[in-house]
């Protein structure tokens, strides 16, 4: 690995980097992390960052992940609510593991996705990288989902999107951005570990 390049890549990532990217990627960290740790901490700093984001991606005609970021907005304020209403008897929602049925609707939902993204950015929009665009999107957007519902399985597609999103951001030169991602990817797999933990604990 050429490390001298990943230097240059970061300390020209720093010197392009704006206060309204550099608040978005300290949320998006903080979120992550309190995300790894099961901890409600992870719904008003990632909050704060998709909103962000949102504006970032505007700007960069990211449009497909302008949209996840929306959804993002959304669906943490319904993981928030979910996280502090158990069922009944139940002082916290467990962490637990997808049954098969549960992988194939998530299944369904990337796919179903992925294609109707494609099609809207390539038709409908100047995106100039539409498909990249919408598969770090289906399958944030199936991520979410899954974290919302404490589902062990959510790990795996945040390492998915994070992975793709390394190269899809530093590309569009939003640098700073694409070390975040790359750290995020670290973030998730001990987020992966960590809730297998717990998974087992709670079974």
């Amino acid at each position: 690995m050429d490390f001298q390049f990943l230097i240059e890549g970061f300390t020209e990532g720093l010197r392009q980097m704006t206060w309204l990217e550099a608040f978005a990627v300290f949320f998006g960290i903080a979120s992550v992390y309190y995300s790894m740790k099961v901890n409600i901490l992870v719904y008003p700093t990632g909050i704060i960052s998709t909103l962000i984001y949102v504006w970032i991606c505007f700007q960069y005609k990211l449009y497909a992940d302008m949209g996840i970021n929306a959804y993002y907005f959304s669906m943490s304020i319904f993981g928030w609510y979910v996280w502090t209403h158990p069922k009944e008897g139940k002082t916290e929602l467990p962490v637990t593991w997808m049954k098969a049925s549960g992988w194939a609707v998530a299944s369904g939902i990337f796919l179903l996705s992925y294609f109707v993204l494609s099609y809207v950015l390539v038709n409908f929009t100047d995106s100039d990288v539409p498909y990249w665009d919408s598969f770090t999107t289906a399958s944030a957007f199936v991520g979410m989902w899954l974290m919302a519902k404490k589902k062990v399985e959510n790990w795996i597609f945040w390492i998915i999107t994070d992975f793709v999103a390394v190269p899809l951001y530093f590309y569009k030169g939003l640098i700073l951005t694409s070390f975040q991602y790359l750290f995020f990817t670290v973030l998730a797999i001990m987020g992966l570990i960590a809730w297998i933990k717990s998974a087992k604990e709670h079974g």
